[in-house]
């Protein structure tokens, strides 16, 4: 009922104006194009808020899948592969091997000789599987953080063990860069939760990160 109304009013105007009704129609048009456009991007907007927050959920949920399928710690696999390649473990990772469904702990161990080696180790025994030869380009900055470092990769993941408590330590890195470089290492509880913990070089203190979840919890309220 309301289009023939703007219809015969259109009409109406074209009779008095001419051009006028022209234009007042393709304004009309204009602004239901816009609308439509505008509720289609707020459509899509959601759309994708949706699948990243289902995606976001999934990640949690593979992380704490592989930290429950590891019977081996951190420390245990870093330790093995020094054992397998002498060198300074810079960090360990436990993670899909090759995107498999397969689960290994990836050791990275910067020799004596500036080699970088990714080493792997089976979760279930602490066996190394393997190692090869990397290449990377941050060798100098790594050797400059490490300087003077009196807590190990392998310390620094006890530490964030002890931290979190019932907590499995999926991941230590080294942070390199900045002013305040330091352990980095990531915790996954059995019912999902993640919580990130900086560990200093020097004293072995332990800092508690924001958690994921309280992030993901702050974008909603936002």
């Amino acid at each position: 009922m309301k289009r023939n109304i703007v219809i015969a009013a259109v009409t109406a105007a074209a009779l008095i104006g001419g051009g006028t009704a022209t234009a007042l129609a393709t304004t009309g048009d204009d602004q239901g194009s816009a609308r439509q456009a505008a509720n289609t991007r707020l459509s899509d907007d959601d759309g994708r808020d949706d699948q990243d927050g289902a995606d976001a959920q999934d990640d949690r949920d593979d992380d704490a899948a592989r930290a429950a399928s590891a019977d081996v710690t951190a420390s245990e696999a870093i330790a093995s592969a020094l054992k397998h390649t002498p060198g300074t473990a810079v960090s360990a990772e436990l993670d899909d091997e090759d995107d498999s469904a397969k689960v290994i702990w990836k050791v990275d161990v910067l020799s004596g000789d500036n080699g970088w080696h990714s080493v792997r180790v089976d979760p279930s025994n602490g066996k190394v599987l393997g190692s090869q030869a990397d290449d990377e380009d941050d060798t100098a900055q790594v050797r400059a953080a490490l300087k003077g470092s009196s807590v190990t990769a392998e310390e620094a993941a006890k530490a964030a063990k002890a931290a979190a408590g019932k907590g499995t330590v999926t991941s230590v890195d080294l942070d390199e860069d900045g002013k305040n470089k330091s352990w980095e290492a990531e915790t996954h509880k059995s019912g999902g939760a993640e919580q990130d913990w900086k560990i200093d070089l020097g004293t072995g203190k332990v800092t508690a990160d924001r958690s994921d979840d309280q992030d993901d919890d702050s974008d909603d309220q936002d």
